[in-house]
């Protein structure tokens, strides 16, 4: 019987500001924290930050991937 593998996210999150990052960054770029969590769901991406309604509703001030929800 074949070996199932536990499908894991190709990113964690920060708890703070939702910045998405790789699993090998130890601090976010964005905030500098260093909490990070792999329950995260939904997934936005910034480019435009200066002419972007969603960034700007929610809070969004650098370009990137941001989850939508986490769960820490």
């Amino acid at each position: 019987m074949p070996v199932r593998r536990r499908h894991t996210k190709p990113f964690k999150a920060c708890t703070k500001c939702k910045y998405l990052v790789p699993h090998d960054v130890e601090r976010c770029p964005v905030c500098g924290s260093e909490s990070f969590t792999e329950n995260w769901s939904g997934m936005i991406v910034v480019v435009d930050i200066e002419n972007s309604e969603v960034a700007k509703i929610l809070g969004i001030k650098h370009p990137g991937r941001y989850a939508i929800k986490i769960g820490i």
